[in-house]
């Protein structure tokens, strides 16, 4: 006899995130969260490339594709049928910088419509989950913030600073404190193979991770040439090669291998080697053969972090201000956003390059409880799909 608590057919989940838009942060988080929350369920995944986003997925998981690029009926349509909505990840709740080129707004207004149309037309409860929260400066940003987050379910956030910010909105309850999904992973998936070492060459091997979106466009010249400055500064003293570590090639204008094409011509005749991975797999890779990374791109510190691959963090903004934090780099990192030199930029390349056993261990010793506070974020989202259909 068929048990009645149990359901007939697989919990319809529609995922949203920032698909198809070439950045493979974005398409970790999704991976991530395909694999955390099981392949039992049916999966509705907005994207703005098909094709691209189908090439990425393993088969796992029982995926349909839908592309928002220019219709957004579809989603309506799933949203209405779905027995769950989930934001999966990232900087949702955000007021946009001028570096987007896009109104200051438009994120806000996106998810406030997708969560409204989604109680109105089905109901379905709604998760936003290992989610960032800011920034948001102004008073219209907060009260938008404060009606998507009072028609959400379930908030877990990723950072202290979006908590705290949760708060000072005012949504009426609270919100989990969590941190960002990749944590959750082990090194192993993330690499997609067995580790190979690098052949050594005698030469400092420093990842460079560049994004120029940063909170003041209008310093990036100056941000850009002080740490090609403090490179060949470096370079004069010891043997060094860069390796360019893009996390998005294409999709946008000075895109990061725009970026780092510009960085290699400023640096030049400083080795430089351009790579264009195309999956987080091949950016594990190249981070794993690098002795130090240096990034802005959040998922390109927390991917060496995971890796044990000592990093130096570029906080261009409030997420890898808090990621800097939480893994304990703050006494190693450069804010983009206050005055810096190529001094302190080389000094600090030369204190982690020479100390690489203390920064390995210490990392190791920063990321284990990050682990296991994305897990148990994990655990507490599969409990409460759990009780969606019950």
């Amino acid at each position: 006899m068929t048990d009645p608590r149990v359901p007939d057919r697989p919990t319809r989940i529609v995922l949203l995130g920032t698909h198809g838009q070439y950045n493979l942060g974005d398409e970790l988080l999704l991976a991530t969260f395909l694999l955390q929350l099981g392949a039992q369920h049916e999966y509705v995944v907005n994207t703005y490339d098909p094709v691209d986003t189908a090439l990425r997925l393993d088969g796992t998981s029982r995926v349909e594709l839908i592309d928002t690029a220019g219709d957004r009926l579809p989603l309506l349509r799933h949203l209405r049928r779905a027995d769950a909505v989930v934001f999966a990840g990232g900087s949702i709740l955000k007021e946009l910088s001028a570096a987007t080129g896009r109104p200051r707004y438009a994120t806000l207004l996106m998810i406030l419509a997708v969560v409204t149309a989604t109680r109105w037309m089905g109901r379905a409860p709604i998760a936003m989950l290992n989610i960032g929260i800011g920034p948001i400066r102004t008073r219209r940003g907060r009260r938008l913030a404060a009606l998507i987050l009072r028609q959400v379910t379930l908030v877990t956030v990723r950072d202290a600073a979006s908590a705290q910010l949760s708060e000072r909105i005012g949504v009426g309850r609270s919100v989990v404190s969590s941190t960002d999904a990749v944590f959750s992973v082990e090194p192993e998936w993330l690499r997609g193979a067995v580790a190979q070492p690098a052949v050594e060459n005698g030469a400092l091997r420093i990842g460079l991770s560049l994004n120029h979106d940063i909170d003041t466009p209008e310093t990036w010249e100056h941000v850009v040439e002080t740490l090609a400055l403090a490179v060949r500064e470096l370079a004069a003293e010891r043997s060094i090669e860069v390796h360019g570590l893009p996390m998005q090639s294409r999709g946008k204008a000075y895109d990061d291998a725009t970026v780092l094409r510009d960085f290699a011509e400023r640096i030049a005749p400083v080795p430089f080697i351009e790579h264009r991975p195309d999956a987080i797999a091949e950016v594990a890779r190249i981070i794993e053969h690098c002795d130090l990374v240096v990034a802005e791109r959040l998922h390109a510190i927390i991917t060496s972090a995971k890796l044990g691959v000592p990093v130096i963090p570029l906080a261009y903004d409030v997420k890898v201000r808090q990621i800097a934090s939480a893994l304990e780099l703050d006494d190693v990192s450069i804010d983009l956003g206050a005055p810096f030199t190529a001094a302190q930029v080389r000094e600090t390349i030369t204190r982690v390059a020479n100390d690489r056993r203390h920064a390995r261990a210490a990392l190791e010793r920063a990321v284990e409880p990050l682990t296991v506070r994305a897990r148990a974020g994990f655990d507490l989202a599969r409990t409460w799909l759990a009780g969606v259909r019950a």
